[in-house]
């Protein structure tokens, strides 16, 4: 199944993903204008409010959408729910530039020391120095594609190439909640102690996951993200606040 909007910018396709998921590609890169697209896809869905569709969860490229088929008063085939895909995304698609660009985060990040294990055997891998790797990770805002890996992880990217490095050979078995990693150009901030295998740069005091707030998470995809560095005192400041 294809979906064409009312520009070329738009196009995308849809295939089926068992008997209740459906997947719509909107290409084969990790980019921003693509993430773009997926965010503004995702939201005119969820705005959308089709009959039987469960859950909508963007990534990087692509969207997939939950649906329980023959529940009364909802589309009982996929063929149905597909027309209804297109017809809400044909609008929505159709100037990417027009999108809400998502909100801008603040997030402090103490680097280096004993907040970034990695960060000197980053910037020797780069080419770099460490305070140079500081720089290229936060002189300008990042995109946040999509949640995943843990509640409320982030992904976040596509920084400069100087910054090119993959996973560490070895992952670690256990990550301090707060930790900042990066990997194949992107970060992710790990919400929660957890293992990790992403080189871990620095860690910062903000509270990624609580379930007890609405929403639960501090990033949704369609965000931006400042990284502003700070001092071990500032952050030792910030997380006495929220003792």
């Amino acid at each position: 199944m294809t979906g064409r909007g009312n520009t070329d910018r738009s196009e995308w396709v849809m295939v089926p993903q068992g008997d209740r998921t459906l997947l719509l590609i909107f290409g084969d890169q990790i980019d921003v204008a693509t993430g773009r697209r997926c965010a503004t896809a995702a939201t005119a869905l969820r705005a959308a409010d089709l009959p039987g569709v469960t859950d909508i969860v963007p990534s990087f490229n692509q969207v997939a959408l939950h649906y329980r088929p023959g529940l009364p008063g909802t589309h009982h085939d996929s063929g149905l729910l597909a027309a209804a895909i297109r017809t809400t995304l044909a609008g929505a698609l159709s100037d990417t530039d027009r999108t809400d660009p998502g909100r801008t985060i603040d997030i402090p990040v103490c680097y280096g020391g004993q907040y970034g294990p990695d960060l000197a055997d980053v910037a020797q891998h780069c080419g770099l120095t460490p305070e140079e790797v500081i720089h290229l990770h936060s002189h300008q805002p990042a995109y946040v594609f999509m949640l995943g890996f843990a509640p409320g992880a982030p992904y976040i990217g596509v920084h400069d190439e100087r910054l090119a490095i993959g996973r560490r050979a070895t992952p670690r078995t256990a990550l301090p909640a707060g930790s900042v990693a990066i990997a194949n150009l992107q970060t992710i901030i790990y919400p929660n102690a957890s293992p990790g295998g992403w080189h871990v740069i620095g860690a910062t005091p903000a509270i990624l996951f609580d379930p007890a707030q609405e929403p639960p998470t501090l990033f949704a995809p369609g965000d931006s993200v400042n990284f502003v560095p700070i001092s071990p005192a500032s952050f030792q400041a910030m997380k006495d606040e929220q003792a």
